[in-house]
């Protein structure tokens, strides 16, 4: 975009003037000038600036394709780095900058908000939303927050306890909030805001915890709520909120509701201006296992689903169901692109997702009628998509009702939240996908935990576990090694596979595709990476030193083509688990053509080795005490492996260990995200829980000196 005018009074003045200087290009007023120029007119018109990164999938298309095309195959060897920016954050950064004129905006932990100069590679300003810690229990999936939006000078962030707010894009000043959730239940907001005509568009997760799912639009400059689409129904015995409530009440049965029934949109959006249409994708059911939630069956509407609304008023238009009766937390809240692709010599407006159920759907959207869907990875829950029906060919194991079964893939997905690229040159899909699976079984003794405030256990209503009383069903044909992940290129009009790049550890980042042929993807492992488009081939990359889960983007400012990336190991596989030597603070890296500052040195993280102190405890008592770990902690801490961003207590110092009550009880570590366990768990079976982690600390020394 141009720069604007000078900001000199009159030609009159000029002339008494030794020069007359263009505003300082990191100066609060040129940030206002430029930031407030992105309007309703801007955000359709994204691909005539490609200098710029608007919005979160770049374009209301969500492709993640730049045109840019100054650092090529030929050339990116050269790639160094820009700078970069430590942010002094722990914990997950899952984020996509938003970028204008050189002014870039970035969420990060604990939903705090960044805006730094490109040019200069400085902080211009941070806005801390101040989420009390105890947030931290309610989020499943660690303290993340994808990104943020820009409108009109104003930058929009939800915030991890379910807040929208508004911020003065240039002082970094709240300028108004809204709180978007029922602050009794455990919602939470991790997804990035759209601006879809003058609408600021949030959802919000939850479902796993007991929430009903919704998405709601206000108005971008005052905050006022415009309107509100649920995503499940709510109590038949209360007014319907809008006739697809109605309809979609036909599809459920028993007492859904008290169990708040799920669906929540927590990620996936895009918008087609001319069709008018906002697209936005919805989660799991509440709890997973149908049979509870309901057990007469029933497709459940509008779980797993693509739900096309009139962004005026929030109507539903149309919809297309991944996942019906959705009982394996196969969410359909993956990123939504939208594309005009030739299918049979004809021009189709179509929209991709390649949802976590394992297969990559193509669906007319300006009706929401099934093209076509194949699986992208190993899949035997279903057998196959009718195209007929548009719904799933479920395998008779599927239900797990009669046998625990290993069923593919797992709840993480073959594709999860990770931003996938389309490329209009090469017409190819470029995404990460991973072999996964995972043992469900009935639980039948499951009982709905009605949370507030977390008042028993860590809150989750999955309804999923193992019933010993029937037989494992594993699956003779299933990749032996699992979980695998890679990064694949996939044609949507042949639905298969052009080629696969294999890829070291779990939670590998998102993709940016460009015009020269290549495609940058963030590794678990600590590497950024430049692959060539065509073939797969790795044809430079730049090691980190610290996981990478977050996606890459690609921009211009002055001429000059950059590639950013936000580094900051965590999220849902790095709680318990990293694939580097260290985890390094949350950090930015920018790099361009022929830049050559060096990488940032972080001290090394120092040696730690297993903790080793006395116990008295029966082993019936650490038998207990690890069952009491799985239901309490073991969803965040894991044992043995030596930790991801949440410490694994087996290789805590003694000083946390002569505390470790006062952690557990009396919230030593609140700030930390800790939670405070005083009232749900005694003193004696916080002391069962120490000495299971004592136990096994034990029995790995014991194995170690074998």
């Amino acid at each position: 975009m141009n720069p604007p005018t000078n900001h000199c009074i009159s030609l009159g003045l000029m002339l008494l003037m030794f020069s007359c200087r263009p505003a300082d290009k990191g100066s609060l007023s040129y940030i206002h000038d430029v930031t407030s120029q992105v309007d309703d007119s801007r955000l359709v018109n994204a691909d005539k600036t490609p200098g710029d990164w608007l919005s979160y999938g770049r374009n209301y298309a969500e492709d993640r394709f730049s045109s840019l095309d100054q650092v090529t195959k030929q050339n990116v060897n050269k790639l160094g780095l820009a700078w970069s920016v430590d942010l002094g954050s722990k914990r997950g950064i899952e984020a996509t900058p938003i970028v204008v004129d050189g002014i870039m905006y970035l969420s990060g932990v604990w939903s705090k908000v960044y805006a730094i100069n490109v040019r200069s590679g400085k902080i211009i300003w941070t806005f801390d939303p101040k989420v009390p810690p105890t947030y931290g229990e309610k989020a499943c999936c660690d303290v993340v927050n994808r990104g943020v939006a820009l409108y009109k000078g104003m930058v929009y962030i939800g915030t991890l306890d379910g807040r929208l707010i508004s911020i003065d894009a240039s002082t970094g000043k709240s300028m108004w909030e809204v709180n978007t959730i029922d602050t009794t239940k455990p919602y939470t907001i991790t997804g990035a805001p759209r601006v879809v005509e003058g609408k600021v568009i949030i959802g919000n997760g939850g479902a796993e915890y007991g929430v009903r799912g919704y998405i709601t639009a206000y108005d971008a400059i005052s905050g006022k709520q415009a309107w509100r689409f649920y995503t499940v129904p709510g109590d038949p015995s209360k007014p319907f909120e809008s006739e697809a409530m109605k309809m979609a009440a036909k599809t459920w049965s028993g007492n859904w509701w008290e169990y708040g029934g799920g669906g929540t949109a927590w990620d996936a959006m895009a918008y087609d201006p001319e069709l008018k249409l906002l697209y936005v994708g919805t989660g799991n059911g509440s709890p997973w296992n149908r049979k509870y939630r309901s057990p007469d069956g029933g497709d459940n509407l509008f779980l797993s689903s693509i739900v096309a609304l009139n962004p005026d008023d929030g109507k539903l238009v149309w919809y297309y169901q991944t996942t019906p009766g959705e009982g394996w937390d196969y969410t359909a809240t993956q990123p939504l692109v939208l594309a005009d692709i030739d299918i049979n010599s004809e021009k189709r407006k179509v929209i991709m997702q390649a949802p976590k159920n394992g297969f990559f759907y193509v669906v007319d959207r300006t009706n929401g009628k099934l093209i076509s869907a194949k699986p992208y990875v190993y899949v035997n829950w279903a057998k196959e998509v009718d195209l007929k029906t548009g719904k799933p060919v479920e395998s008779d194991f599927a239900r797990y009702t009669k046998e625990n079964a290993e069923l593919f893939p797992g709840p993480i997905g073959g594709h999860n939240w990770q931003p996938m690229a389309y490329s209009p040159k090469t017409k190819l899909m470029y995404l990460p996908v991973r072999d996964n699976s995972q043992i469900y079984g009935d639980n039948p003794d499951w009982k709905f935990n009605k949370v507030s405030g977390f008042a028993s256990g860590t809150g989750w209503n999955l309804a999923v576990g193992y019933d010993a009383s029937k037989p494992l069903r594993q699956d003779s044909l299933a990749p032996k090694k699992i979980p695998q992940e890679r990064l694949i290129a996939w044609d949507p009009v042949q639905q298969r596979q052009v080629w696969a790049l294999p890829l070291t550890g779990v939670w590998n980042s998102g993709v940016v595709a460009t015009a020269s042929g290549l495609v940058f993807e963030g590794t678990a492992d600590g590497k950024l990476i430049a692959v060539d488009a065509d073939n797969g081939k790795i044809l430079w990359q730049a090691n980190i030193g610290s996981g990478i889960i977050a996606p890459p983007i690609s921009y211009a400012v002055d001429g000059k083509q950059y590639i950013s990336i936000a580094a900051g190991w965590g999220g849902v596989a790095g709680l318990g688990s990293k694939f580097t030597e260290q985890i390094n603070p949350g950090t930015i890296y920018t790099f361009a053509l022929d830049s050559t500052h060096a990488m940032p040195v972080f001290p090394k993280a120092e040696a730690k080795k297993l903790i080793d102190i006395p116990f008295t405890a029966t082993a019936k008592q650490v038998e207990h005490g690890k069952l009491l770990f799985s239901q309490y902690c073991g969803a965040c801490h894991n044992l043995g492996t030596g930790g991801g961003v949440i410490p694994d207590l087996t290789y805590s110092s003694e000083g946390v260990h002569e505390i470790f009550n006062n952690i557990v009880l009396g919230g030593a570590l609140l700030q930390n995200g800790m939670p405070k366990f005083k009232g749900r768990l005694t003193e004696q079976e916080v002391q069962e829980v120490h000495d299971y982690i004592l136990s096994t600390a034990k029995e790995q020394i014991v194995k170690q000196q074998k």
